[in-house]
């Protein structure tokens, strides 16, 4: 299926513009898709480097923005640490490998990510989510996130911040449902392994 354009008043001249990506859990056969969306930015150094065997184990965590023809356009993984009882109310919980695809960014993918990282969020109980960025933060200051004391976050993943990369974290409580919005579920043949 071809990738679907229509013309927006925002486009200048009124070029086609690419339709809003879908965004869906990802599975395992996304595994080599999220290694090579996310390798430009770990060259970069804005992410930590990962093996693709690593994406093959976390596939489940990560949402994925897609467009019409299936090409992954960003994606962003949550994590859950139900043991870490650091959050008033709910578990709380760490974003990361949050991108987006050179091209793609500015458009609203990484927004309509972190909405349905959120939502998914809500609907397993947490009450707090945590990021860290070596960037200014801005997409999830829009996204209702402040920044915050890294001794609030779960200590496994505090722990685990480089302190050379002098990242700044960020939180969002989640004391009310998160509804704007659905996540689809992973396509038919769901995680491999």
């Amino acid at each position: 299926m071809a990738a679907a354009h229509c013309r927006t008043a925002g486009s200048p001249a009124g070029e086609p513009t690419l339709a809003p990506p879908s965004v869906r859990m990802a599975d395992a056969t996304d595994a080599a898709g999220l290694y090579a969306l996310s390798e430009p930015f770990m060259r970069s150094g804005a992410l930590l480097w990962r093996t693709p065997e690593s994406y093959a184990r976390t596939a489940r965590e990560f949402l994925v923005a897609e467009d019409g023809d299936g090409v992954l356009e960003g994606c962003v993984a949550l994590r859950t640490y139900p043991g870490d009882a650091r959050t008033p109310v709910g578990m709380p919980a760490v974003l990361h490998n949050f991108c987006v695809r050179a091209g793609r960014q500015r458009r609203g993918v990484g927004s309509r990510l972190l909405a349905a990282l959120l939502r998914e969020a809500a609907a397993r109980s947490v009450g707090e989510v945590f990021a860290a960025t070596t960037g200014g933060g801005e997409a999830f200051v829009r996204s209702g996130f402040r920044e915050a004391d890294a001794g609030r976050a779960p200590r496994a993943w505090a722990v685990s911040l480089d302190p050379g990369r002098n990242s700044r974290v960020f939180a969002r409580a989640l004391t009310a449902p998160f509804t704007a919005g659905a996540v689809t579920r992973p396509r038919a043949g769901g995680y491999g392994g």
